[in-house]
């Protein structure tokens, strides 16, 4: 786990809801999820809890509050839009912003066997094609995705060793078809960031919210197309592509060497779940799926 800047307890975050949301203190707190960069926690039946635990978090944490009410009105999907923001707090040391979202019903989709993730392949797909559009300017800067593939080489490169030695070799030929296939030429879109089955919400048959919109960007959307050799098995991906191809057949922007590009990210994203494997057993899971839709 990467360290935490600062120990999210349970007593600081209802002094903090006590402090600025008297009205919501008493509510019933449940740890649900302590992770690389923020705290959640389930507020009552109906809300979270999201607190940074370190300063990178604090930041992405501030580009979703920037973002999400922006986002959020379009997307055919719940993302967890603050309905209440939190301030930092001399008082009870607490030096960044935190939020209260609403709850979404359902498990991470990562602990859903693939197949029955099929069902809502259409559904994502919809999601992200209303997402990626034109984004403006000033969007949150991301250095590692959105960006051309090339730039991310090095980082391929550490983490090969990550993947069973089997796969090296076709992991190099991948990403190796994803550096060649054309650049992405259109204008900057709107991205999730890390839209992998860990930040998916199902709920039975159905896909009930995407969360954890910390890595906000606007670039190449081939870097959140990757995830869906992490998400789904083929029957999955031939759903979700159609969604996406036929977007593109209606010149919504996408080009002819996205697929190749999104396969890439693909491999580098399925190398970083091995990263953890003690911490993050779930990501463990989203990498070993990946390795048999990728590789075979």
């Amino acid at each position: 786990m990467v360290a935490a800047d600062l120990d999210v307890t349970l007593d600081l975050a209802r002094s903090l809801l006590a402090e600025q949301h008297p009205d919501l203190a008493d509510r019933r707190l449940r740890l649900v999820a302590n992770g690389w960069d923020n705290v959640m926690l389930r507020l009552g039946d109906d809300l979270a809890l999201r607190l940074p635990r370190r300063e990178l978090g604090a930041q992405l944490m501030r580009n979703e509050h920037r973002v999400l009410p922006l986002l959020a009105p379009r997307l055919p999907v719940a993302v967890p839009e603050p309905v209440r923001t939190g301030e930092p707090s001399a008082a009870l040391g607490y030096p960044w912003p935190w939020g209260v979202v609403r709850w979404a019903d359902g498990v991470a989709a990562a602990t859903v066997p693939a197949d029955r993730r099929t069902p809502w392949a259409e559904h994502l797909a919809r999601v992200l094609v209303a997402l990626h559009r034109p984004a403006p300017a000033d969007a949150p800067e991301n250095a590692f995705r959105g960006i051309p593939v090339a730039e991310r080489s090095a980082s391929l490169e550490e983490r090969i060793p990550l993947l069973p030695r089997r796969h090296h070799a076709r992991a190099r030929e991948l990403w190796a078809e994803a550096v060649a296939a054309p650049a992405y030429d259109g204008v900057p879109v709107w991205l999730h960031g890390d839209p992998h089955p860990a930040n998916l919400v199902a709920d039975g048959d159905r896909l009930s919210a995407v969360i954890d919109f910390g890595d906000v960007t606007s670039g190449d959307p081939a870097s959140d197309l990757g995830m869906a050799w992490l998400t789904f098995d083929a029957a999955g991906r031939e759903r979700f592509r159609a969604v996406i191809d036929a977007e593109a057949r209606d010149g919504r922007g996408w080009d002819a060497g996205m697929w190749r590009r999104a396969q890439g990210w693909a491999v580098l994203f399925t190398s970083i779940c091995f990263a953890y494997p003690d911490t993050h057993p779930i990501m463990v899971g989203v990498g070993e799926h990946a390795v048999e839709q990728l590789f075979g």
